[in-house]
């Protein structure tokens, strides 16, 4: 166990921020999967922005690599525009 004031509050924030982070991270993986799971062009383009804000704000706190933000982005840009 750690001995020194600022190394128990590093445990405290470093779990508050995990906790955090896994909640994001969650979320959005499900706003993908629902946005995904669209077939009405208009519904999958009104959500777009919105999943692709939160990506982007996971990729910007190293939630997830930028480039996966990337790949996301760019892949479910393409399927709305299919749909």
């Amino acid at each position: 166990m750690a001995n020194h004031k600022s190394a128990l509050k590093r445990i405290r924030s470093n779990e508050t921020k995990r906790l955090r982070n896994k909640y994001q991270h969650k979320t959005t993986r499900n706003a993908v999967r629902d946005l995904r799971a669209t077939t009405e062009k208009a519904e999958a383009q009104a959500l777009l922005p919105k999943v692709v804000a939160m990506l982007d704000r996971l990729a910007k706190n190293n939630v997830i690599h930028a480039n996966k933000a990337g790949n996301l982005k760019s892949k479910l840009t393409r399927f709305v525009a299919a749909l």
